[in-house]
């Protein structure tokens, strides 16, 4: 059996028992959001920057409408996964530009193409490590 690592919210363990990593998880949420038109998605190893997560999942959207869907296969996704939500609105609003999930080891950041243009969260997280999808 794999050694078992604890991370603030959940336990992932690595090794021949099959189960799946947080960085695998976070890099199978990646790809699902890229299945749906989820624009320029980047993950961002935060390990060597923070304390409060490990990955940063961004995610462009183009309308109200991709991002309540995007924001609905998150919540899929971490239901299906057992993971916690710990934040995340139940009705989402393209006025700020910018919604977030809150999964604990990842957030994962939903926003139009001016709000990530203007917040450049890759370039603030620029210590963190790309983890291309």
């Amino acid at each position: 059996m794999g050694d078992t690592l604890k991370t603030d919210s959940t336990v992932s363990t690595v090794g021949i028992s099959g189960i799946k990593t947080d960085e695998a998880i976070a890099e199978e949420l990646g790809r699902l959001l890229k299945e749906h038109k989820g624009g320029d998605v980047t993950l961002i190893d935060m390990r060597p920057l923070s304390v409060w997560t490990d990955f940063f999942l961004i995610a462009t959207v183009t309308s109200g409408a991709h991002l309540s869907g995007l924001q609905r296969r998150v919540n899929e996704f971490a239901s299906e996964n057992n993971l916690p939500v710990l934040r995340g609105r139940k009705k989402t609003a393209l006025g700020s530009g910018w919604d977030i999930c809150d999964l604990g080891f990842m957030v994962a950041h939903l926003m139009t193409e001016s709000s990530r243009s203007f917040y450049e969260l890759e370039n603030l997280w620029s210590g963190g490590i790309l983890i291309k999808l």
